[in-house]
Parts: structure tokens; C-alpha cells; sequence
């Protein structure tokens, strides 16, 4: 509701003013991705003020991130990331291997599960850091894998990484809005996130991007720079002899921000802050539990397995089930009685009991649905 009457309210901004819009009436376009709606961001991933950056979409934000961080020399120039990587982050890796003249079969490394196990385990992310670091530029890993649903501790990959030299981003698709962040107290040195999932940004919203304080004066790190990167109060001077850039994440900017997908974040974003992401954390946990709880005592054990570790610090709300039998005709099933889940690879089922908007009614009723479809 919030979202609609933003919408209509610019909308009608933009026939009674037409361009004057860009600089008047109670949100400014020229201003839309500031304020509060970066600070609540911020709070969101564990930030401190100036290191984010409400921009472009997720892999656009890798690129520009990657351009920054990913520095390779003849000795350091792989690049660690889960088996398993995101087919998005997968092209993007190789195309900014393949840009710096190395080839991504010898530059890239995946760590994988071990045989006859679906998740990783965190001491095989340290050891593979450990054994290669030297020749590692850059660790870039997912915060929550998007098809197991296991949640990485990202706190020590950093430790990891930045033990051996190298620079370590995340990809947050998946964790933003999910798990709890705290990307400056970890050290992370940069990351980037959509907001179409568990921050319900609505369809196409605007992506963000995370860089840390520690790097705001580093002279030496080169980026891909355009106008809205420039500090607000010189931006519309265009004197070609005083372009002084914002400090922090704001750099990275290119142009005018998309007010019409930021609008829906901005509403969503009031609801996450108000609820508190501890808050909704804690119910998540009993969520997910729950789910878990519910399948096993419901579902024959034969039939399936969760990929998703048990333990709750491994995961967020999602639980991704593997069954031993093809999916489509239960799916359909499923959404015939109004659930919203999806299927890969015909059989796995992604469900996620959102703590902001679902119940412990919703993950019996899931259950219940589930049980019935298969009979």
C-alpha cells in the first residue's frame, strides 16, 4: 500500500511539474537514494554510513565491485567461490577473469562438498584458502548458497582470506533481509545484493552494493566512474576542473538513481526496520524449525532429504528438499492450493516461511498440502 501511494504521488508529481520533479516536492528524484532509505540499508547489512550504495542491478554491481577488488598479477590471480556458484556470479567471474587476460580454467577455484555431503563445511572454505591463498586474488562467495540454503560464516572466510592476503567480497542475494549481517565489524571488503528477494523489493528493484570504510582513501583502487558518483553539492557545476568525488560507496554511482524502483524498496524497507531484523530472526528460527520438525514427523523419511544444514546459525528461513521422485505434477499441486515455492531440477522444492508476513498456521498448512499431494 505504502508503494502504491509513492508511486501515484510521483506520478502525479510528474504531470503537474513534469521535469521541476527532479529537485521539489517532499522526495526530490535527484535525491531518492539517500537519507533515510540509506540508512536503513545500512542498518540492514551491518554498515556504517557511507559504505553503501543503492544502485544498477546485482551483477552489474559485481562488475563495477570487481573492477575495485579484483586485481590479478601473474603469481596472485585466481579467484575461490563455492561449487555450486550462482549462474550470474559464475559468468561474471570468468568474464572478469577472462578480461585480464588469464584463463578460467586454471584461474578459477571451486570448493565443493565433500563426497555423499550437500553443504560445505567451513573448514574446508578455511583450508582451501589456507593451501592456495597465495595464489588467491580474490575470495567472492555467496552469503547463503541459493540452491542448498546454507549460510556461510562469512565472519571467518574474511578471517580466512584476509589471513592470506587476499580480498574477500559476497554476493548477498539470498542473506540480505535473511540472515544477520554485519559486514564492517566482519572486515568484508565489499558486496552486493538485489532487493527482489527476502527484502521484497517488488519486480526489477534497485540493487546495492557494500564497500568497506577501510578502503575509502586507498589511492591505489581504480573504479569505473560517471557523474553520480560526484559529490552532490559540485555534481550539477560540470566543471570539468572540480569533478571531487563522494567518499565511500557513493563513488560508485553512475547516474540518476531509478526512482520508480527505488520507491518499492523504500516502503518495504519501513516495514523490515520497524519489525527489526533481530526480532524477525529469532522467529525465524522457530519457523524453520518448526518446517523442519513438521516434515519429519509427516512426510516418510524415505522420500526426501533437507539440504539445508539443521543447525539454525547454517541457514536462514529457507529449506531446499530434495525428494526421490520427479516434481511437477506435485508442484502443481502445491500451487493449486495457493503455496508459493519452486522447484530445481525437478527435484528439489525451495520453501521459505518468510518471519515478516507468514505463520506457524502457514508452515502446518504447507505441510499438510505437501503430505496430501504425494499420497
Amino acid at each position: 500500500k505504502q508503494w502504491y501511494q509513492r508511486r501515484v504521488r510521483e506520478m502525479q508529481k510528474w504531470q503537474e511539474r513534469g521535469a521541476l520533479g527532479i529537485s521539489t516536492g517532499e522526495l526530490p528524484w535527484n535525491r531518492v537514494g539517500e537519507g533515510q532509505v540509506l540508512r536503513q540499508m545500512e542498518e540492514i547489512v551491518g554498515a556504517k554510513e557511507g559504505e553503501v550504495v543503492l544502485m544498477n542491478s546485482l551483477t552489474t554491481n559485481l562488475h563495477l565491485l570487481m573492477v575495485s577488488f579484483y586485481r590479478p598479477t601473474s603469481h596472485r590471480h585466481k579467484i575461490l567461490v563455492e561449487g555450486g556458484l550462482f549462474t550470474s556470479d559464475l559468468l561474471a567471474v570468468r568474464s572478469q577473469i577472462e578480461l585480464h587476460d588469464f584463463d578460467a580454467e586454471t584461474s578459477l577455484l571451486y570448493v565443493h562438498p565433500r563426497s555423499g555431503e550437500s553443504v560445505l563445511r567451513t573448514d574446508d572454505i578455511v583450508k582451501s584458502i589456507s593451501e592456495q591463498g597465495e595464489e588467491i586474488a580474490l575470495v567472492l562467495f555467496s552469503g547463503v548458497q541459493f540452491f542448498t540454503g546454507q549460510c556461510f560464516d562469512m565472519a571467518e572466510i574474511t578471517r580466512a582470506g584476509h589471513a592470506k592476503g587476499c580480498v574477500v567480497g559476497f554476493d548477498l542475494a539470498h542473506a540480505v533481509g535473511n540472515v544477520t549481517l554485519k559486514l564492517n565489524d566482519w572486515g568484508v571488503d565489499f558486496a552486493a545484493w538485489c532487493s527482489n528477494k527476502y527484502l521484497n523489493g517488488g519486480p526489477g528493484p534497485v540493487a546495492g552494493a557494500f564497500v568497506h570504510e577501510k578502503h575509502f582513501h586507498d589511492s591505489s583502487i581504480k573504479r569505473l566512474n560517471g557523474w553520480w558518483g560526484i559529490r552532490t553539492v559540485e555534481r550539477y557545476e560540470m566543471n570539468p576542473d572540480n569533478l571531487p568525488f563522494a567518499i565511500g560507496a557513493g563513488a560508485y554511482a553512475l547516474s540518476f538513481p531509478p526512482v520508480m524502483s527505488i520507491l518499492p524498496l523504500m516502503a518495504s524497507l519501513d516495514i523490515h526496520c520497524s519489525a527489526g531484523m533481530d526480532k524477525m530472526r529469532q522467529k525465524q528460527i522457530l519457523l524453520t524449525g518448526y518446517l523442519e520438525f513438521l516434515l519429519y514427523s509427516n512426510i516418510d523419511r524415505s522420500s526426501f532429504e533437507i539440504l539445508t544444514p539443521s543447525n539454525p546459525r547454517e541457514r536462514g528461513c529457507a529449506l531446499s528438499i530434495r525428494f526421490n521422485r520427479n516434481l511437477d505434477e506435485i508442484f502443481k499441486e502445491l500451487r493449486r492450493h495457493g503455496v508459493v515455492c519452486d522447484v530445481r531440477r525437478s527435484v528439489v522444492i525451495r520453501v521459505a516461511p518468510i518471519p515478516l508476513y507468514n505463520s506457524y498456521m502457514d508452515v502446518y498448512n504447507f505441510v499438510m498440502i505437501l503430505k496430501q499431494a504425494m499420497a
